[in-house]
């Protein structure tokens, strides 16, 4: 949540209303908790019966809208109007179209009258007059679109918000398969936040069993597929992720498998210990532990010491530091000196 959002809320949860909100933008998230916070939190349950009027730009004409606005509450202090896809509405006549023709409420509102005009996925046109009377009468917000390279940050917020902690891989692997939708996003964390309410941190597993993810082959399948037995799955994986390498770009593969191997060196060092306490040291949950443990005998700690050299070697060369390579080539390199370490 940005400073000016949270400025917005802070004031609203103080009570503190403009007689004007225009909210617009090109990302619905936020505009969408705004609205929901007019519609719920503004009025009690007893007042929304006669205080609250939801109307719709393609059903409402200009002067429907302003008489509304121009009523006074019933039984409370204040009336909440709110106007949903606001850039249909009907405009009046003389050539004014739409939201202009409600310059002369914006002008003079109501004062017992809290207007909201919710404008989604488009930024309104702020060089009008209505748009800068706004401005001057009430406020407006509008809501950006997260740029792709930001996603992983805001999901980590995002956990930070509900108390659960989401790493900067797993906050990676979720924006590179959920893409930009935050509204799905959050869905998918509050998904598995509610399937797993006594976890502290979204795990690679958690995501794997919870979030869902469409890809007939996922980054977290295959560190687990090169260490286990079965040799079809992971040849079919690896040609996958040589053909669309754009599916899990190799930085990301890196920070997958290091996990992967990160847990190997733990199981191999912590042998003999309960599952339980060999849970939390990889931090992962107890019923992930036996897949880990499976691949022991075939990758002794001086393997796994050799695949994490070979991890850090190529993480560099995947960040262009001595090498020039694609991903194509890095990666069919890497897991090639993997199976024969």
């Amino acid at each position: 949540m940005n400073a000016e959002l949270k400025k917005l809320f802070q004031t609203l949860q103080l009570r503190q209303f403009a007689p004007v909100y225009l909210i617009d933008g090109e990302e619905p998230y936020y505009l969408d908790m705004i609205t929901s916070y007019f519609e719920n939190e503004v009025l009690t349950p007893a007042e929304r019966d006669f205080n609250l009027l939801i109307m719709y730009g393609k059903d409402s004409e200009w002067m429907d809208v302003v008489n509304a606005c121009r009523r006074f509450p019933m039984f409370a202090e204040k009336q909440v109007v709110i106007l949903k896809d606001a850039a249909q509405l009907k405009g009046g006549g003389n050539d004014i179209k739409g939201l202009n023709s409600l310059l002369a409420y914006i002008e003079n509102p109501t004062p017992t009258t809290i207007f909201v005009i919710e404008h989604p996925y488009k930024k309104a046109d702020g060089t009008t007059r209505f748009v800068k009377r706004i401005k001057d009468k009430g406020v407006r917000f509008t809501s950006e679109k997260v740029k792709d390279e930001k996603l992983p940050e805001w999901i980590m917020e995002h956990g930070d918000s509900i108390g659960f902690q989401i790493g900067q891989q797993e906050a990676q692997i979720l924006a590179s398969y959920l893409g930009g939708d935050l509204q799905k996003i959050a869905n998918e964390i509050n998904k598995a936040r509610i399937n797993v309410p006594n976890e502290k941190k979204l795990t690679i597993e958690i995501i794997h069993k919870y979030i869902g993810i469409s890809k007939e082959y996922n980054i977290f399948d295959f560190p687990a597929a090169l260490t286990g037995n079965d040799t079809d799955k992971f040849y079919k994986m690896f040609a996958y992720f040589l053909a669309n390498t754009k599916a899990a770009p190799m930085p990301l593969m890196i920070g997958s498998f290091y996990t992967h191997f990160n847990r190997l060196y733990i199981a191999n060092c912590e042998r003999g210990k309960p599952e339980k306490d060999l849970a939390a040291a990889m931090g992962m949950s107890p019923w992930f532990v036996k897949s880990i443990l499976s691949a022991l005998n075939n990758w002794p700690l001086p393997r796994v010491e050799k695949c994490l050299l070979l991890l850090a070697k190529y993480n560099t060369m995947a960040v262009g530091i001595n090498s020039t390579a694609g991903d194509k080539e890095l990666l069919k390199e890497m897991v090639g000196q993997m199976l024969e370490a």
